[in-house]
C-alpha cells in the first residue's frame, strides 16, 4: 500500500515500476523489432540510470537519517542478493544453449562471462574495440554493459555519499552532483567530437563513450540530484503541494515529460553529440521530473503508473533486460543462421519476446524473489531440507539441483568449445598468413603480356575482405602484389599507390577494395588515378556488407566508371549476393569458396581491363598513323611523282 505522501520518510515512492516498465519496453521493442517506430529505445536504458541513482541514493539517505551511518556491507550483501540469482541463470542458461546452437554465438564466451561475472562487461567490450551501434554488435551478453555500469556505481557511490554529506547544505551537495553530471556530459561528447567522421572510427569513439562508466554517469548523477533535493524537502512540510492545482500542475508535467521520452524514442539518432549526449542528457532530464511528479504528494501520475500491468512489468523489468537480448541473439543464430546484425523477420522478434517473458516471469517466482526476501542460505537449507524429506519434495529438489548441475556444466562446455575468435575473425587470419608467405614483391617492369593479365603485372590493395581473400586470390594471380590490411578505407588509397609509384613497385593493373569500411569521395578517386596515371588500368571493387553505406559505396564506384576511361568494376556484391553462405558468420568476410569467387570476379575484371586497354591502343595506334598519313600528304610538294 502506497503511503499518503512520499515526503515520509519510509514511503514508497509511486511511480518507479510503472517508469521501470517504460524503460524496459523502449529498450526490449528497440532491439526485438529493430527499424521499427523505437529506432531510439535505446534511451530506456538511460532512464533505468536515473531510476537507479534516485532510489539507490534514498534507500543511502534513509538509512544515514535512521542510524547516523550507513553499512556498506550490508548494502552489497543486498544489491548481490538482488542482481546476482537471476544473472548467474542467465548466464548459464544462454551460455548452455549457444553451445547447442554453436558457430559464431560462442566466439569470445569466456571473456564475455568473465566480464559479467565482476560487473566489467563495458569496459571489456571497448577493450575489444566494439562497435555497439554498428555491425558486429551481436556478442551474447552485450547487452550486460549497462549492468556493468550500475553495479560499478553501487560499489563506489556509498562511500563518496558519505563524503558528499559533510557539505553543511542541501544545495551544496545538489550543486557538487549536477557538476558532476554535467562533466560526465561533457566528457562524452568530446570523446565522440574527437578524431575523424569515418564510420569505423567514429562507431568506436561513440561505443567507448556510450558504455564508459566516466562518460555515461551523469544519468545515475541525475537521479542521484533528485534524491538530495526530495530527501531535503521531506525534512519540512509543504501543504501547498497536495493542493489540487499544484497536484494537477505537476501531474501535467510529469505526464509531457513522460510522453516526450516516448516520443524522443521514436526518433532515429545519429552518431553525433546531438545525441551522445544531447538525446540521453534529454532522456535522463524527463526521467527526472516524471520520477518527482509520479513522487508528489497524492500524484495521479503516480496512481496511474502503478496500474497493475505496469508494476508487473515494471517488477520483472530487470528480468525482462537480462533475457531479451541474449535469447534475440540465440534464436536468430538458430533460426537463421547469421547475426543480429542482419534484417530478421518480425516473427523472431515475437518468439523471442514471448520467451523472454515467460523466462523472466519463472525467474522472477521462482528464484528472485525467494532470495531477495530470504537471503541464499535459507534457501539452499530449504533444499536441503527437502533432500530429506519425503518422495515428492525430494525429487523436485534433485531435480532442481541436477538442473543447476547441468547449467554449469554445460557453461563450461560452452566456454571451452569456444572459438577464441569469429568465423570473420578466422578467415581474416588466415588471409595474413598467405600474405606473409608470399615472395618479396618486385619491381614492376613496365611490359605486360598483350595476351593476359597475370600476378606480376597486378598491384591489389584493400581491406580485410581482400585479406580474407588473399589466399584465393594469389592462387589465380600468383605473382600479384597484394596489400591489405584490416579497417582500411578508401581515403588511404592515394598515399599507398603514390609510396608504392615512388619504389617502383606500382604496376600497369591496379585492383583497388577498399569500400567496405566508409563512403568515398570523388575527390579520393579522381586522387587515385592521378597517382597511377594514364598508362595504368584502375579496378574497382564493389562492397557487400550489412552496413548502411555499402550502397553508396557501389553507386558512387559505378558512377565514376562510367565517366573516366580505364577503370573497370569488379562486381564483388552481384557476384557474392547468391552465395551468402559462403560468407563468414558476420556475412562480410568470404571463407575459401567465397574467396575464389572474390577471386574470379577480379581476375574477369582484369581480363575486361586487358581488352579495354587492347581496344585503346589499337585505337591510339590507328589515329596516330591517320595523322601520320595526313602530315606526310600535307608536305608532299605538287608535281611530285606521289602528287595525285
Amino acid at each position: 500500500m502506497i503511503a499518503d505522501t512520499p515526503l515520509d520518510p519510509r514511503a514508497r515512492y509511486a511511480g518507479l515500476d510503472g517508469l521501470r516498465a517504460v524503460a524496459v519496453t523502449l529498450v526490449v521493442v528497440y532491439h526485438l523489432f529493430p527499424g521499427w517506430w523505437m529506432r531510439g529505445g535505446f534511451i530506456g536504458v538511460d532512464v533505468f540510470f536515473v531510476i537507479s541513482g534516485f532510489l539507490i541514493t534514498s534507500l543511502l539517505l534513509r538509512e544515514h537519517d535512521e542510524t547516523g551511518r550507513v553499512a556498506l556491507g550490508a548494502f552489497w550483501r543486498r544489491r548481490a542478493r538482488r542482481l546476482l540469482p537471476a544473472l548467474l541463470l542467465v548466464l548459464t542458461v544462454c551460455a548452455s544453449a549457444a553451445w547447442l546452437v554453436g558457430g559464431d554465438v560462442l566466439a569470445g564466451l569466456g571473456r564475455q562471462l568473465a566480464g559479467a561475472l565482476v560487473f566489467g562487461y563495458n569496459w571489456t567490450a571497448v577493450a575489444d574495440g566494439a562497435d555497439y551501434f554498428g555491425s558486429g554488435g551481436g556478442e551474447l551478453f552485450r547487452n550486460l554493459w549497462s549492468l556493468a555500469v550500475e553495479e560499478q556505481f553501487y560499489l563506489v557511490w556509498p562511500p563518496l555519499l558519505l563524503a558528499l554529506l559533510l557539505l553543511p547544505r542541501a544545495w551544496m551537495r545538489v550543486g557538487a552532483v549536477l557538476f558532476a553530471a554535467a562533466a560526465s556530459a561533457v566528457w562524452m561528447a568530446a570523446i565522440v567530437a574527437s578524431g575523424s567522421a569515418d564510420p569505423l572510427t567514429l562507431g568506436a569513439r561513440v561505443t567507448r563513450a556510450y558504455f564508459g562508466t566516466d562518460s555515461h554517469a551523469f544519468g545515475l548523477l541525475i537521479g542521484v540530484a533528485v534524491a538530495v533535493t526530495w530527501r531535503a524537502a521531506a525534512r519540512v512540510e509543504h501543504d501547498w503541494m497536495r493542493r489540487r492545482v499544484v497536484r494537477g500542475g505537476v501531474s501535467a508535467l510529469g505526464t509531457s515529460a513522460l510522453a516526450g521520452l516516448v516520443l524522443l524514442a521514436t526518433v532515429g539518432q545519429s552518431q553525433s553529440t546531438a545525441t551522445f549526449p544531447g538525446a540521453l542528457v534529454a532522456a535522463s532530464a524527463l526521467s527526472a521530473i516524471v520520477i518527482v511528479a509520479g513522487a508528489w504528494p497524492r500524484s495521479l501520475l503516480g496512481r496511474a503508473l502503478d496500474t497493475t500491468p505496469l508494476r508487473w512489468i515494471g517488477e520483472r523489468s530487470y528480468g525482462l533486460y537480462l533475457w531479451h537480448w541474449p535469447v534475440l541473439v540465440l534464436m536468430v543464430a538458430a533460426w537463421q543462421g547469421t547475426s543480429v546484425d542482419r534484417p530478421f523477420p518480425p516473427t523472431i522478434g515475437a518468439a523471442a519476446l514471448v520467451a523472454t517473458v515467460i523466462l523472466s516471469a519463472l525467474s522472477y517466482r521462482f528464484l528472485e524473489i525467494p532470495v531477495r526476501r530470504r537471503g541464499v542460505r535459507p534457501v539452499v537449507g530449504d533444499l536441503r531440507r527437502a533432500l530429506a524429506s519425503g518422495s515428492r519434495p525430494r525429487a523436485r529438489a534433485v531435480g532442481a539441483a541436477a538442473a543447476g548441475l547441468l547449467l554449469v556444466a554445460g557453461a563450461a562446455v560452452a566456454v571451452v568449445s569456444a572459438p577464441a575468435v569469429s568465423s570473420g575473425e578466422a578467415v581474416v587470419a588466415a588471409g595474413m598468413d598467405a600474405l606473409q608467405d608470399q615472395p618479396a614483391p618486385t619491381i614492376a617492369d613496365g611490359d605486360p603480356d598483350d595476351d593476359a593479365v597475370t600476378g606480376d603485372d597486378v598491384t591489389a590493395v584493400g581491406d580485410s575482405v581482400m585479406l580474407a581473400s588473399a589466399p584465393s586470390l594469389l592462387a589465380a594471380l600468383p605473382g600479384a602484389d597484394v596489400d591489405a590490411v584490416v579497417s582500411r578505407q578508401m581515403s588511404a588509397a592515394p598515399e599507398i599507390l603514390r609510396s608504392l609509384a615512388d619504389s617502383g613497385r606500382l604496376r600497369d593493373f591496379v585492383v583497388l577494395g577498399l569500400g567496405t569500411n566508409g563512403s568515398i569521395s570523388q575527390r579520393t578517386l579522381d586522387q587515385v588515378l592521378e597517382v597511377i596515371g594514364p598508362d595504368r588500368q584502375l579496378v574497382l571493387v564493389t562492397a557487400s556488407a550489412p552496413r548502411s553505406w555499402i550502397a553508396g559505396v557501389n553507386a558512387d564506384i559505378a558512377a565514376f566508371a562510367r565517366t573516366h576511361r580505364g577503370v573497370q568494376i569488379a562486381d564483388w556484391q552481384s557476384a557474392i549476393a547468391p552465395h551468402l553462405d559462403l560468407l563468414a558468420g558476420d556475412e562480410v568476410h568470404p571463407g575459401d569458396a567465397g574467396g575464389r569467387i572474390y577471386a574470379d570476379t577480379v581476375v574477369a575484371a582484369l581480363a575486361d581491363a586487358q581488352r579495354a586497354k587492347a581496344r585503346f591502343s589499337a585505337f591510339s595506334a590507328q589515329r596516330a598513323f591517320e595523322q601520320e598519313l595526313r602530315r606526310s600528304q600535307l608536305f608532299q610538294a605538287p608535281g611530285s611523282p606521289d602528287a595525285g
